[in-house]
């Protein structure tokens, strides 16, 4: 079987407050828009929009610490959502699912710190979280 890659790596700003929910088994899981600007041939610049979903302690961090206008970088993963709207008809949507998160500014809480605000908090393949709730300064190796 031949190898694949499924990886995107945005660093743009979050349009939106993030909205964390939690699942019926308990895990949270947090969504945001992302912006991101590219250059068109005419010279102006055209913003993209990207829905990002983060899960499980890596989803309790962003909600936590990020607001709109941050810049963040972000690394994960796409995933087709689909389902069925109140008219019956399919729809979908392309999310990515973050793996690492990246704060770029400080953040709302007053934890920026003095190194610019730059926590990386990492999960694992499966987005799920490991050591995401201490900013990388403050962990303990």
């Amino acid at each position: 079987m031949a190898k694949t890659i499924n990886k995107v790596e945005l660093l743009g700003r979050v349009g939106n407050d993030p909205e964390m929910r939690y699942t019926a088994s308990g895990i949270a899981v947090t969504q945001l828009r992302l912006a991101t600007d590219r250059l068109r041939r005419d010279g102006d610049d055209e913003t993209d929009w990207h829905q990002v979903v983060v899960w499980d302690k890596l989803a309790e961090a962003v909600a936590q610490y990020v607001e709109k206008g941050q810049r963040i970088y972000v690394a994960g993963r796409l995933a087709q959502n689909s389902w069925t709207g109140d008219d019956g008809q399919r729809r979908y949507r392309t999310e990515i699912h973050a793996q690492d998160v990246v704060f770029l500014d400080s953040s709302r809480n007053g934890n920026g710190g003095g190194n610019n605000g730059n926590h990386a908090y990492p999960g694992n393949s499966n987005g799920v979280n490991s050591g995401a709730g201490q900013p990388a300064d403050d962990l303990p190796f």
